[in-house]
């Protein structure tokens, strides 16, 4: 060992960041390296919330597993079963009536705004910032509300099913959910004078936690975080599922990679989701929510199967293995959190403590989807 390095050894603590700490945003330590205020390394120890949810899914039948979806990432719930359904669906040889699509669109677009609500809300306040978390979540209970009349839940949530959805939407909803994109359409110029403008925040999120695309890919990080660092991929467009190819939405990019991007990214998915709700409730077809004559027992023949989703926090993908029997042989989960979060411990040595927060406030991770 150098001079140097015996020098810097000398100079530098050890500081646990978690495992029980707000701005983990679950159950999570990261074992700082610290040489004052900067970080020399920050090494990542997750697995303190493991479920064990991909064996629970090799040992329970197909319909069973449905619950376990949404309690992976529980603020998308909605986006997670619809890979689930949607990858037995297409091992299963089962055709979803047109209507249900729709209304797996439109409930799993407003449960996207959710959960970008609520993570503006919570990266604030990691920032210092209380006032815009009252305003999200303000906004985000009208979502809860719309949700809850159709499926019975406000969190996690178990709506769809294989061959359809269990509940058909009503006129009630569909006047709520029109009320709604008209009141948060209006609310977004309020969100940028207080948030976006706003110079404290810029100055924490500008040129901070830079990202470079190079290092999205080696990661294979995905969602928000690929396309703040100026990547043009989101699987709803690149890999298209659903009936979203009837529907005209942009894919919002920037080029910064910074947490400033993704902020934006974020906000600019809220203006996309609220077009995509709009023009599935004007083209909504009428007819059956439900495919006929679907099992009530599954058994899909020997086979194996690949299904993603574009879900809040990037492609989120489930691999099944069948053999036959009514429980699959192998279920493997593609977490977008774990590929994000990955790359944390490389783009953050170096700076400051503060500003890693930031950083990490800015990837939106839901800790129980990484130990799931």
């Amino acid at each position: 060992m150098s001079i140097d390095d015996q020098s810097i050894h000398a100079e530098t603590f050890i500081l646990n960041l978690g495992p029980q700490h707000p701005a983990t945003h679950g159950v999570l330590r990261i074992k700082l390296t610290m040489d004052g205020e900067y970080i020399v390394d920050a090494e990542p120890v997750i697995g303190y919330g493991h479920r064990m949810h991909e064996k629970m899914g090799e040992n329970r039948s197909y319909a069973k597993f449905l619950p376990n979806a949404s309690r992976m990432d529980y603020v998308g719930a909605l986006l997670n079963t619809h890979c689930h359904v949607a990858a037995v669906e297409r091992l299963a040889g089962i055709t979803v009536p047109e209507r249900a699509e729709f209304i797996r669109v439109i409930t799993a677009e407003l449960n996207r705004v959710s959960s970008h609500l609520l993570w503006m809300g919570a990266f604030l306040v990691d920032l210092g910032a209380f006032t815009p978390l009252l305003y999200t979540f303000d906004d985000r209970e009208d979502i809860l509300d719309l949700l809850e009349s159709i499926t019975g839940s406000r969190l996690t949530y178990c709506y769809y099913r294989f061959g359809g959805v269990c509940n058909d939407i009503d006129d009630d909803f569909i006047a709520g959910t029109r009320s709604f994109i008209e009141r948060m359409r209006s609310r977004m110029p309020m969100y940028h004078s207080l948030v976006t403008e706003n110079i404290i925040f810029r100055k924490r999120c500008e040129g901070i936690g830079g990202v470079p695309a190079e290092t999205c890919r080696r990661y294979g990080a995905t969602g928000p975080v690929l396309r703040g660092s100026g990547v043009c991929y989101d699987v709803r467009r690149n890999e298209p599922y659903s009936v979203y190819p009837l529907f005209d939405f942009s894919v919002p990019v920037y080029p910064e990679g910074d947490c400033m991007a993704r902020y934006r990214v974020r906000m600019d998915e809220i203006v996309e989701s609220l077009r995509i709700v709009e023009q599935a409730l004007e083209r909504i077809p009428a007819g059956p929510v439900m495919a006929e004559k679907v099992p009530l027992i599954l058994k899909p023949a020997r086979g194996e199967c690949y299904f993603n989703v574009e879900a809040a926090r990037g492609s989120f993908g489930m691999r099944i293995v069948s053999d036959g029997l009514d429980a699959p042989y192998r279920l493997k989960v593609r977490s977008p959190c774990f590929s994000n979060f990955s790359l944390f411990r490389e783009c953050v040595r170096g700076t400051l403590l503060a500003d890693a927060l930031a950083f990490l406030g800015s990837l939106d991770l839901v800790i129980p989807e990484i130990d799931r």
